[in-house]
């Protein structure tokens, strides 16, 4: 090994040695296209999913297509008898319990992870986050049950009464709280729906404020910034891309939950004003009638649902995308 001379104080030549050059590595142009095509062909195979779902949607649903054309999503009657069917009722429905889970939910969620992250002492911050997850372990099939058997009844004999009273009578709104109290129903759905959604969004919103730099929050903290301040100016803006999509995975959960939601909306094919009246959700409406669907058109209809349903979450996921790419733009514009 070489090595080189360097002075000391002494004018002595001591001998330190010299750095080794870095190894090449020989290049391999067929591993490296090997590898360029395998890693594009995973990436096409969720494309391949996503339009092989979508061609055998249409397909199955044409007999539905072809008879009922556009009217079928205005339209309310489903009369499988008559051979009538319209998807408005099943669509109001699913966007009223989503809407109703993702404003309970979101603050809610957001209130969890802002203590988990702020506030909570180190001795209990461990075993609430692991209680959270927890939440969103559980089947939906037993949310559903203990909705039916446990919420439900205590909601109709403590909660929906005072509502009732309380609200129905309020000009403009009195309106979404009427009827008589039966327990189940569109806003009940929601609720359940509402616990549903908490440990997905509070765990993503919770790992997302984490990432946020100390420094950052410290700055802020000596400033003289409160902690909602530095929560809503500081750590909301620098992770709200992780936000929105922990927002957007509460609410492909709710627009597309099943059992829970067949507990408790109370199946019922028709329109009302109320949110405490029974109403109907698509994948309530899959799970009770796919089974005893017969001929072509019934079925055709059912899976034009489920075709909805498809459709409505990529809307969705596209409109966040936008928005993201919006804020993105404006912050962009205003440094």
């Amino acid at each position: 090994m070489s090595s080189v001379l360097m002075p000391t104080d002494d004018s002595a030549a001591t001998a330190v040695p010299a750095p080794e050059a870095p190894r090449q590595i020989a290049a391999n142009p067929v591993a490296d296209l090997l590898f360029r095509n395998l890693t594009r062909g995973a990436a096409l195979i969720v494309f391949s999913l996503l339009a092989a779902i979508l061609v055998s949607l249409v397909i199955a649903s044409m007999p539905s297509l072809s008879k009922f054309g556009a009217a079928f999503i205005v339209t309310a009657e489903w009369d499988p008898v008559k051979e009538e069917f319209g998807a408005l009722v099943p669509i109001v429905g699913t966007l009223v319990t989503a809407f109703i889970a993702m404003l309970i939910g979101v603050p809610v969620s957001f209130g969890i992870a802002m203590y988990l992250t702020e506030l909570c002492p180190g001795w209990l911050k461990r075993p609430l986050g692991t209680a959270i997850e927890l939440l969103a372990a559980i089947p939906s099939i037993i949310y559903g049950m203990w909705g039916l058997f446990v919420f439900a009844p205590l909601f109709m004999t403590y909660v929906q009464p005072t509502l009732v009273a309380v609200l129905g009578g309020i000009p403009g709104i009195g309106f979404l709280f009427a009827g008589p109290p039966i327990g189940i129903g569109m806003f009940t759905a929601g609720l359940i729906l509402s616990i549903m959604v908490i440990p997905f969004i509070a765990a993503v919103m919770r790992d997302v404020f984490e990432l946020v730099p100390p420094l950052l929050k410290e700055s802020a903290y000596g400033l003289g910034a409160t902690t909602w301040e530095v929560m809503w100016k500081v750590v909301l803006p620098y992770t709200k891309v992780g936000v929105v999509g922990g927002i957007m995975l509460g609410l492909g959960r709710a627009l597309g939950e099943t059992m829970a939601v067949t507990f408790v909306i109370g199946n019922a094919h028709r329109l009302s004003s109320s949110l405490f009246a029974p109403g109907n959700s698509i994948a309530s409406a899959l799970a009770n009638e796919f089974t005893e669907a017969t001929g072509d058109l019934y079925p055709a209809a059912l899976i034009e649902l489920g075709l909805i349903l498809f459709l409505l979450t990529t809307i969705v996921l596209a409109l966040s995308k936008l928005m993201l790419s919006r804020l993105a733009r404006n912050e962009g514009s205003r440094t």
